[in-house]
C-alpha cells in the first residue's frame, strides 16, 4: 500500500500541465489541465462556455501548438466571427496550418467517421468539441462488429426511419465512441454540454461527466447579474469545490479575486 501511494505521488509530481488560457483558473488546478486529459465544460446559454473554449485554444496557438475546433451548432464562419469580436483572431493561425476549424453536420451519415478521422490524425495538441450534446442525441446506432472498415470497433447504421429518441445503452455507446477517440488522440481536450438555466445536472446526457477526466460547471444568474465557475473534478489534481465568481470582459473569462 505504501509503495502504491509513493508511486502515485511520484506520477503526480511529474505530471505535465496544459495552461487553460483563463486568468486565475490555472492557480486552482495546480497549473493547468493534466496533459492529454478530457475536460467537460457544462453550462447554460450565456454562461461562458464558448469563450472558455476560445481562450483555451488561443493559448495553444500562442504557445506554438496545433489546435482543432469541432463545432456542431454553427458553421466555421460564424464561430470565427464570434471569436474575433471577442478579441481572438484565429485567421493567421488557420492560414499557416496551426489551427483547424471544422463544422460537423450531424445529419450526415458519416459524421462519426469524419470526426474520428480528424481527431485521430495525430496533428493536434489541443481539441475542442463544441458540443457533445447533439452527438449524443443524433439518429445513429453504433453496433459492435468485428468486420468493420474503420477499425474503431463500431459500424455505422442509419436509424433515420426508426423511432426518435435514444435508449440509455445506445446513448452510452455514442458517448463512449467519442470519448475513446479523444483519449486515443492524446490531445488535451475540452468538450462542452448544454444545460438549461434551471438544470442541476453536470451534463445533458448524464454520462459524459463520469467518463471525462475533469468537470467544470459554468452558471449564469441573470437576476443577480453574476456568473460562477465550479470545478467538480480534475484527475490527479487537488482543487477547491467552492464556486468561483467570474467576469467576462475584453480579456475573456477572468476569475474574480476576493479582497480581504
Amino acid at each position: 500500500m505504501k509503495m502504491q501511494e509513493e508511486t502515485y505521488q511520484s506520477e503526480k509530481f511529474i505530471m505535465n500541465r496544459v495552461k487553460t488560457g483563463v486568468n486565475g483558473l490555472d492557480d486552482l488546478i495546480e497549473g493547468g489541465f493534466p496533459e492529454k486529459s478530457i475536460t467537460l465544460v457544462s453550462g447554460s446559454p450565456g454562461a461562458g462556455k464558448s469563450i472558455l473554449c476560445f481562450q483555451f485554444i488561443y493559448e495553444g496557438v500562442n504557445n506554438g501548438e496545433n489546435v482543432l475546433y469541432l463545432t456542431l451548432d454553427k458553421r466555421e464562419e460564424g464561430i470565427l466571427l464570434q471569436a474575433k469580436k471577442l478579441g481572438y483572431d484565429f485567421q493567421p493561425a488557420i492560414e499557416n496550418g496551426q489551427a483547424t476549424f471544422r463544422y460537423l453536420n450531424i445529419n450526415k451519415k458519416l459524421v462519426y467517421e469524419t470526426m474520428s478521422n480528424e481527431i485521430l490524425s495525430g496533428k493536434y495538441d489541443r481539441i475542442v468539441l463544441d458540443s457533445i450534446t447533439p452527438l449524443s442525441e443524433m439518429p445513429l446506432f453504433l453496433a459492435d462488429t468485428q468486420n468493420n472498415m474503420n477499425g474503431s470497433g463500431y459500424s455505422f447504421v442509419d436509424t433515420e426511419n426508426q423511432s426518435t429518441g435514444l435508449s440509455g445503452p445506445v446513448q452510452r455507446k455514442h458517448i463512449l465512441f467519442i470519448m475513446n477517440a479523444l483519449e486515443s488522440s492524446e490531445a488535451t481536450t475540452i468538450i462542452t454540454s448544454e444545460l438549461s438555466l434551471s438544470s442541476s445536472n453536470l451534463s445533458r446526457d448524464g454520462i459524459s461527466e463520469f467518463l471525462a477526466d475533469g468537470v467544470i460547471l459554468l452558471k449564469a444568474d441573470p437576476t443577480m447579474d453574476r456568473r460562477k465557475l465550479s470545478i467538480f473534478k480534475m484527475r490527479n489534481t487537488k482543487h477547491t469545490l467552492k464556486p468561483q465568481d467570474i467576469q467576462i470582459n475584453e480579456n475573456g473569462i477572468t476569475l474574480v479575486r476576493k479582497t480581504m
